[in-house]
């Protein structure tokens, strides 16, 4: 832990009996990962390997850190976001002999420092969320690529970035798109986000849902959790969207749908998820209703353009944790969660550890793969191998004590067969 502790940039090392006690808690809570650090303890697949890793910095996520370190791995370890790190988590992993680089809420300056210093430690291998390890590889810190073998990513926004960078030609190693992965959109991202963000909601707000409009700014498998669960709450529900195939499936399962600029006179709620900038802007600033609540459960805190708001506003202050309050010309008030952030890990604890287990069993086993197969793979972004993915639900049905039905050597058949049946 001595070296540990010296080369870490933390806050304080005395926060760690909470982080650990924190870890424990996801540690019993996942079973497929425990399963997956049982393989690796045994296999050691890193080992002599470094491994750097930037995700939300909780106890999940530190717990997944502690299985690659059991693979034998060098392990250090920063945050995806400046509002989700956890300084007892920190703490605790350091004290555990990992690396880490990360301190809730630092200055935007140090944000960065802080990732380029993970990265100057010369990784083998790479677990990124939303494409900053990467992108700062491949921009400003070229010369960090040399032993990078590969990695993978977690979500959209950080897909979007690689294949951006794979069309361009530019991408130096292979990475493997866990966020597309069955297990992950399935689960993680429409259970995950449909539960924690409302999690991250109902704590800072400390308000109702029954009878609010909310307003849910996408619909992919995020904003499919995020308006199943608002409606579980007994919201009334209004999805937006841009493609048209997304609005039939929203009104096909029972909300009503309309253009941003409808929606923003009615909704007492608004949850962005889309990955992309000012969907909430000046124009629907203009419209909305008093003491409008707007959060954001999307990578990047672009999706609410504060900017136009506080251009409208006379005035802001911090009325609660988490919570600022715009106040604007006209007397009406609005307010912002989090500063816009991912609200689920900003004002929250993120997905369940029950849904992460899936995930990060993903994650896990994504970095073996590429591993080892990552001079067959070359410098392209590609899907977590079926079999992989399929795995992981078996390891979770297994842990559920639940069992299903295998196809006999006849339906096997039967399904191979181009003859008339």
């Amino acid at each position: 832990m001595a070296n540990t502790k010296d080369r870490s940039i933390i806050r304080d090392i005395a926060l760690a009996p909470e982080g650990h006690l924190k870890i424990d808690w996801v540690n019993a809570h996942m079973p497929v990962l425990n399963r997956i650090r049982e393989q690796f303890e045994k296999e050691q697949p890193f080992k002599g390997l470094k491994v750097a890793i930037s995700l939300h910095l909780e106890a999940k996520t530190a717990y997944l850190a502690k299985v690659v370190q059991a693979g034998g791995a060098d392990v250090t370890i920063c945050g995806s976001n400046p509002l989700s790190t956890q300084d007892d988590v920190c703490a605790a992993l350091v004290e555990d002999g990992i690396t880490v680089f990360a301190k809730y809420n630092p200055e935007p300056e140090e944000y960065k420092e802080l990732l380029i210093k993970t990265l100057e430690t010369e990784p083998d291998l790479i677990i990124d969320d939303g494409g900053d390890l990467v992108t700062i590889l491949h921009s400003e810190r070229k010369d960090l690529l040399k032993n990078v073998r590969g990695g993978a990513e977690e979500t959209t926004t950080g897909i979007l970035r690689l294949k951006s960078l794979e069309k361009d030609g530019q991408l130096q190693f292979p990475m493997v798109a866990v966020n597309d992965a069955f297990c992950k959109y399935l689960f993680d991202n429409r259970y995950g986000t449909g539960q924690s963000v409302w999690d991250g909601i109902n704590r800072t707000t400390n308000l109702v849902v029954a009878g609010k409009t909310v307003v849910v700014v996408g619909y992919g498998w995020c904003g499919k959790g995020v308006a199943m669960r608002a409606k579980g709450l007994g919201a009334n529900v209004i999805v937006t969207e841009i493609d048209a195939i997304k609005g039939v499936e929203a009104y096909m399962d029972g909300f009503a749908v309309m253009p941003m600029s409808e929606a923003a006179k009615v909704g007492d709620f608004f949850v962005t998820v889309t990955g992309n900038r000012d969907v909430i802007r000046g124009e629907h600033y203009e419209v909305m209703k008093d003491g409008a609540i707007l959060s954001n459960a999307g990578h990047f805190d672009v999706e609410v353009n504060k900017p136009e708001l506080e251009a409208l506003s006379v005035s802001k202050r911090t009325v609660r944790r988490n919570i600022e309050e715009y106040s604007l010309k006209d007397g009406r008030k609005f307010y912002i969660l989090a500063e816009g952030r991912l609200v689920n890990l900003a004002a929250g604890d993120g997905h369940p550890a029950e849904i992460m287990d899936m995930t990060f069993a993903l994650q896990a086993m994504s970095l073996k793969y590429v591993n080892d197969n990552y001079k067959a793979i070359g410098s392209k972004v590609v899907n977590v191998p079926y079999e992989l993915d399929e795995q992981v639900a078996r390891f979770k049905l297994e842990s559920l004590g639940i069992g299903i039905d295998a196809l006999t050597d006849e339906q096997k058949a039967y399904l191979d067969s181009w003859a008339e049946h």
